[in-house]
């Protein structure tokens, strides 16, 4: 284990934060139990007072094939999963190219595109050095009840990755803004459209400092520059204090707020 220290205005996808010791988890250390665990910090907004953070290190991050498995690591960025499954046409990947961050940050909320998510294709997960096969663990929409840090994953392997499938699911990006985001703001609430619900209360387009609710899409909370976690905390708050005056939904955050 070492310390390495991040910031979070330059590291984060939503570009919010600061300068912050995270402790780097190498191969063969026991993994803390009192800090919060981080990937690609694709969905977090970073407070100037987070808690303790750790990450795991570059050892954890790797692909191997065992037979009729592909074995990996969950460091391992989803952009370097998906090269590989169309390198070796390997089909069940294709939409983790709609998906930024590490394959554990994808574990970790069963994360996914529509109808496809990592829990559809996976088999089972590494947890605390043992295997646990995916009929065990307890997930749905954006979640996943993990018993411990996952540091990998197995896939059963099945041959012809899809180019149509890549380029249908990459020109859903087309309706994304372009501005650093943390991705989608809030999970859909049953039957209804968390950005359809931020667009009904008004607050499409409205900004707080260099914060906004996108004009493009208003479920994603963007950075126009010198965004602040203060405001980008406000608009969150007054979304859900809005959208439950109105229609009496209790929005949940996708985005990690830390």
């Amino acid at each position: 284990m070492f310390l390495k220290t991040i910031d979070f205005s330059k590291y984060s996808s939503i570009k919010v934060g600061h300068p912050t010791e995270v402790l780097m988890i190498e191969k063969g250390d026991t993994i803390p139990t009192d800090r919060y665990l981080i990937g690609g910090a694709n969905n977090l907004l970073v407070s100037p007072a987070p808690p303790p953070l750790m990450m795991l290190s570059k050892d954890f991050a790797y692909i191997k094939e065992e037979e009729d498995m592909l074995e990996i690591g969950a460091a391992m960025p989803t952009g370097r999963i998906v090269s590989y499954a169309k390198k070796h046409d390997i089909s069940g990947f294709e939409f983790c190219s709609k998906l930024p961050g590490t394959l554990g940050g994808m574990l970790a909320m069963n994360a996914g595109v529509k109808a496809y998510e990592v829990f559809n294709i996976l088999h089972s997960i590494e947890i605390k050095g043992k295997w646990i096969a995916k009929e065990e663990i307890e997930y749905g929409y954006r979640f996943a009840k993990l018993s411990g840090i996952a540091t990998a994953a197995r896939f059963e392997i099945k041959e012809g990755f899809s180019l149509a499938l890549l380029d249908s699911l990459l020109s859903l990006r087309s309706n994304q803004p372009h501005n650093p985001s943390a991705g989608s703001a809030f999970k859909n609430p049953e039957d209804d459209y968390a950005g359809r619900l931020i667009e009904e209360v008004g607050l499409k387009g409205f900004r707080k400092g260099d914060m906004q609710w996108s004009n493009v899409h208003a479920n994603f909370l963007v950075n126009l520059g010198e965004g602040t976690f203060e405001d980008a905390k406000y608009l969150i708050d007054l979304a859900k204090e809005k959208i439950f005056e109105k229609f009496n939904i209790i929005m949940q955050e996708e985005i990690k707020i830390l």
